[in-house]
This record gives C-alpha cells, structure tokens and sequence, in this order.
C-alpha cells in the first residue's frame, strides 16, 4: 500500500506519455526523419524545464522531502557517453521506443513492444557483465 502513489503517478505519467502522442512510432517516426517539429518540442520544453529547475534547486538550496541538501556535481566529459548516446538512438529509431514510454506502449496495447522491453532488459544485462572491461 505504501507504493500506491507511485503507482498513480506512474499511471498519470502513462496517461500523459499517451495523451501527448511522445509513445507514438508514428511520431518518433517523424522525428527520426525530420519530418515533424512534435517531438523535437517536448524534448526541448522537458530540458528547459530541467534547466529551469536544476537552475533553482542550486539558487534556493532546496532539500529534498528529508531535510537532505541537494548535491548536483559537476560532470565530466567522457567518449563513452557519445558512443551510449549513439547506440541508445539507433535503437530508439529502429523500435520506435525509449525506455520510458515502453510501459505505456505496452498497457496500450502494443504488444510487440514486449521484444523491445526484453531487449532492454538484455542490453542492461550484457552491460553488467561488461562493466569493469569498458572505459568510464
């Protein structure tokens, strides 16, 4: 019971994924060919926002539901994020889905969106064996 609201959010989140047309291959389609502004628009608003928002939790100093102080570090630039980035495209482009709508793709019915999740679920897992052999 205690992970309820996060199954609602979850669900809402769903909804909203759904509503938007962002779970849509249709869509992710488009943007992968330059066909359409859609999708180019919610992912440049979501960074704004993320902007907007890292922007005053460093101003504010803003704590978490803990009392905790938010740490944000500085990143570094390491290759292995391009070539990550690069592969989590081709990928996005060919299955017409990311991880994040995935779920929301499936309760919409499209189940052939479950070979996707595998193969996620098998990238994850080839990573975790590869971990210590790749450059970080």
């Amino acid at each position: 019971m205690r992970n309820l609201k996060y199954l609602i959010v979850g669900m809402l989140f769903g909804i909203v994924l759904i509503k938007s047309q962002v779970v849509s291959w249709f869509r992710i389609q488009e943007m992968f060919r330059l066909q359409a502004f859609h999708m180019y628009g919610v992912i440049g608003s979501a960074i704004v926002i993320g902007m907007i928002s890292v922007l005053l939790i460093k101003r504010f100093q803003v704590k978490t539901i803990n009392n905790e102080t938010v740490i944000i570090p500085d990143k570094k630039f390491h290759w292995g994020n391009v070539y990550g980035g690069l592969i989590f495209g081709l990928g996005w482009a060919i299955t017409g889905a990311c991880p994040g709508p995935l779920f929301a793709q499936i309760g919409s019915g499209f189940l052939v969106i479950i070979v996707t999740l595998l193969s996620v679920i098998a990238g994850t897992w080839v990573y975790g064996l590869l971990r210590d052999k790749l450059p970080h």
